[in-house]
């Protein structure tokens, strides 16, 4: 066992949708949409120690969480299989990001679960390899292997770099896990919205229709908007619960997160173009 591998931690950052549109919806059931993918700086933290045989566990596993249905144990079996790897791992996670909170933190940890693992187990694939793998854990996990904000089209997986400010968030955590395929499948939601440019972004359109229905089945991501709209311009990240608002710097977002009321739970931090996990 090499457990020097078990020093480094491994960051896997949350991600926010700065809008997010949904333009069709393919006959496989999937839906084509448009969005904004960028990192914040506030991530899960995950150590690998490599095993000379090949178990792959998990040190301290989700609560509610079947290993099967784990998205970091899943990631490592399947870039296992890949390789005919004889290597496997013990994983650690020191969890930070909601669970069903829009912020990717499952995505995120396959992610950086299959980039550290690439690493440690010296299997020298490329980054459109990896990608290729992350696809088949769930659409949300190329972007965090890409690791550049992003445009996104397609159902998520064509993506252009794009440069965007990097404010401060204040993010909100309502109390609430969001079904992304509940969400998805609620016969309101708005599936033909007119393609938009990037230009357009930029300037300033763009919003999230997934927002309204997750308001109206959840009421406490409304009440954290509306309490979160008095100070600046707030939105649903994903298809919910985490919502967020920009402030011009870290002294501003953090006045704004004095002020909490003690039903909501939330944090701050800043918006990033490079994902903290290469950066």
């Amino acid at each position: 066992m090499r457990n020097h591998d078990s020093d480094k931690i491994w960051l896997a950052p949350a991600k926010i949708n700065r809008f997010l549109h949904i333009t069709g919806q393919r006959e496989d059931g999937y839906h084509e949409l448009q969005t904004v993918f960028q990192f914040l700086n506030y991530a899960d933290e995950l150590r690998f120690t490599v095993l000379e045989h090949d178990e792959i566990s998990h040190n301290n596993p989700l609560p509610g969480v079947k290993p099967e249905d784990d998205l970091t144990i899943r990631a490592a079996r399947l870039l296992q299989q890949h390789s005919n790897c004889p290597l496997g791992v013990k994983i650690s996670i020191s969890k930070r990001l909601p669970m069903g909170g829009g912020l990717g933190g499952g995505s995120s940890d396959a992610a950086t679960t299959l980039v550290a693992l690439n690493q440690l187990w010296q299997l020298k694939l490329d980054m459109p390899g990896l990608v290729k793998l992350g696809v088949q854990l769930g659409a949300d996990v190329p972007i965090f292997i890409h690791g550049f904000a992003a445009w996104a089209e397609g159902v998520g997986e064509e993506l252009s770099a794009i440069q965007l400010d990097e404010p401060w968030f204040v993010i909100l955590i309502p109390a609430v896990s969001v079904s992304t395929a509940k969400i998805f499948s609620n016969p309101e939601l708005k599936r033909d919205c007119p393609p938009i440019s990037i230009n357009s972004f930029l300037s300033g359109q763009g919003s999230n229709v997934c927002e309204p229905i997750v308001r109206a089945l959840y009421p406490e991501v409304d009440q954290a908007i509306k309490w979160l709209n008095q100070f600046s311009k707030a939105r649903m990240t994903g298809t919910g619960a985490c919502v967020f608002a920009p402030f011009a710097s870290e002294q501003d977002a953090r006045k704004i997160l004095s002020k909490l009321p003690e039903q909501f739970k939330g944090f701050i931090a800043q918006g990033r173009n490079i994902s903290p996990l290469y950066s």
